[in-house]
């Protein structure tokens, strides 16, 4: 019973000084004699206590702070080269020009190890190309990617075999990790990495997207309808 009543009122205590924080301003004696425990054993004045506890917010203050600024840095990064690459999408004279420059982009500027284009139609002037796949409606090559080019969702990750098949081919051995855009109606953009957590799920695919609608209108141009 008295180990009860003990626990009733040191809570009852902790949550009148929580009410009363300036409590210990009026009594400066109690606040230099009360102790605080550290993990480690030995005890320390509660101003000494207290000075601890802030150092250890302000360090994880900074380092949030560090990650906010670097996160920040990067989306930079990405904004500026989005905005170079629409520009150098929108110069391009024809559609093979277009796609050309898109793949450039996505191996250069965006440091993709793989990158492949697959386009629903043929494009004048672009036979043949190592990243580039001519695959038409109805073909069954494209079953597994029925429901993203329907939809139009970015999936970041590791991809299903029979997906990484049909845009790695022979190469499907290097890639651990893709970015898979489907453009509906115009195919589908894929960049693969060795590094298995380059690319992964949930993480942000803004600038993916922004990439992706710039190359659907750059190439409706071109649009013989």
């Amino acid at each position: 019973m008295s180990d009860t009543i003990e626990k009733i009122g040191a809570h009852e205590v902790a949550a009148w000084l929580r009410r009363h924080p300036a409590f210990l301003k009026q009594f400066p004696d109690l606040a230099l004699t009360l102790v605080v425990p550290r993990d480690d054993g030995p005890t320390a004045s509660l101003a000494s206590y207290q000075l601890d506890v802030l150092r250890d917010k302000n360090r994880e203050l900074a380092r949030r702070l560090a990650d906010l600024a670097s996160n920040a840095q990067v989306n930079e990064r990405l904004a500026v080269r989005t905005h170079q690459l629409t520009l150098a999408l929108m110069k391009q004279g024809n559609a093979a020009d277009t796609l050309r420059a898109m793949a450039a982009s996505l191996e250069e500027d965006f440091a993709g190890d793989l990158v492949r284009l697959v386009v629903l139609h043929p494009v004048p002037g672009l036979e043949q190309a190592p990243w580039l796949q001519v695959i038409e409606e109805g073909n069954p090559l494209l079953a597994s990617f029925r429901d993203c080019l329907k939809d139009g969702e970015p999936i970041c990750g590791r991809l299903q075999p029979e997906k990484n098949a049909v845009l790695y081919g022979g190469r499907v051995d290097e890639v651990q990790s893709s970015a898979l855009l489907p453009l509906p109606g115009v195919g589908l953009i894929a960049v693969g990495s060795h590094d298995g957590n380059r690319f992964y799920p949930g993480m942000g695919t803004l600038f993916l997207r922004m990439m992706g609608e710039a190359l659907v209108v750059a190439l409706k141009r071109f649009d013989p309808a």
